[in-house]
């Protein structure tokens, strides 16, 4: 048999992922950062020094991070991205065809990475190609949940 047909190819797009991605929250650059600050907070109180790699990844998903605002703590952020990625991860529509649709986790973190308040239902199928399984209207009114958040967290 070919070597290709017995391995599983991955695949972003058709949401074709390795088994070791089977059962696991994928996080979004926002929650990512959250979760790094308190830890080098704690780092900090301990005396202990950040590793290059963990400063590294800390200045990476700061820099792509579209939900954040100083003037809230972190509890008040972990609390809306978590509200977010449930309702997003719940989130069921029906075709017209009667066909009942999720997003996967994949599309949730990358949705929440992408969103800005002028993301437009097009850019968000270009760099998530899976999306185009929705309606425009659907894709549409998922951009608008989390616009909603966004500016509820940045404002």
């Amino acid at each position: 048999m070919d070597q290709i047909n017995q391995t599983n190819i991955e695949d972003a797009a058709e949401l074709k992922f390795g088994s070791e991605f089977d059962d696991i929250d994928i996080l979004s650059n926002a929650q990512v950062a959250v979760i790094l600050q308190v830890s080098a907070r704690s780092a900090v109180n301990r005396d202990e020094e950040l590793h290059d790699v963990y400063r590294k990844t800390q200045k990476y998903v700061e820099r792509y991070n579209t939900m954040t605002n100083k003037e809230k703590n972190n509890q008040e952020l972990v609390k809306e991205l978590d509200n977010l990625q449930d309702v997003l991860t719940t989130l069921r529509k029906e075709t017209d065809a009667g066909e009942e649709l999720e997003l996967h986790g994949f599309e949730v973190a990358a949705l929440m990475n992408l969103v800005a308040t002028d993301t437009a239902v097009e850019e968000a199928v270009t760099l998530i190609p899976s999306l185009s399984r929705f309606p425009e209207a659907v894709i549409d009114e998922i951009l608008d949940l989390i616009r909603t958040t966004m500016i509820r967290i940045v404002s």
